[in-house]
């Protein structure tokens, strides 16, 4: 029943699905594009993009921060799943909850984290509080940091006065790519939610990759065996 409805769940291409997926491919084709291009200009023209490294490192951490949360939503993690292999039904789907209420409570933690290292590069607050934010604590200003080589775009001159104080950038500010902490820790903490109902309500097994593959390779070779 579980698996049915896992696959039900998978087989549906939604709104999300689709942006997360364009953004996903576009993030790869840049660091493609980015990393071609250089090794056309270094090795042809004896001449390279200064920022192209730094950049490629920006968007592969974009990349990855993405990646985990899409798996999450799709079932696609891998995971070691011996010991609920080994008991009944009943007490398979409690250690499924409790693995996925544990994954959910890292997510929370990282959130925090990822919210704290990011907030003074936008110039705001970090939480105070050793494990679970309890409020707000002064921060020192770090939004004049600037990445080391990435040139600074014309769409992100609007910071300049909101947390730049007016100042001009020269460099693409560190807020820009850091970005992704937050905004990609919160979307995979909502995935693991979304992914934790699931598993209550039994329409997913857990939080890791099924083993319909599997299922479907085993069939297709006793098929070949009985047709020998």
């Amino acid at each position: 029943m579980s698996g049915t409805g896992s696959g039900s769940h998978h087989s549906r291409t939604s709104w999300s699905d689709r942006i997360e997926e364009s953004a996903i491919a576009l993030i790869l084709g840049a660091m493609t594009l980015i990393t071609f291009i250089n090794v056309i200009l270094r090795y042809v023209f004896n001449n390279s993009l200064i920022w192209g490294l730094e950049l490629t490192l920006i968007l592969f951490a974009w990349l990855v921060i993405f990646g985990v949360s899409y798996a999450f939503k799709k079932t696609a993690h891998l995971g070691v799943d011996a010991v609920l292999n080994m008991v009944g039904p009943g007490p398979k789907r409690a250690l499924a909850v409790v693995s996925a209420f544990l994954c959910l409570v890292y997510a929370l933690l990282m959130l925090k984290g990822a919210w704290d290292y990011w907030a003074p590069y936008a110039a705001l607050e970090r939480t105070s509080g050793h494990w679970f934010p309890t409020g707000f604590e002064p921060t020192r200003d770090q939004a004049w940091y600037e990445t080391d080589q990435v040139p600074m775009l014309w769409i992100f001159r609007w910071l300049e006065p909101l947390i730049n104080q007016g100042e001009h950038y020269e460099k693409l500010p560190r807020v820009v790519p850091y970005f992704i902490l937050p905004f990609g820790v919160a979307l995979i903490t909502w995935r693991i939610a979304q992914a934790t109902l699931r598993v209550i309500a039994g329409r997913q097994e857990s939080l890791i990759v099924s083993h319909e593959a599997e299922d479907d390779v085993e069939r297709v070779a006793a098929a070949n065996k009985d047709e020998e």
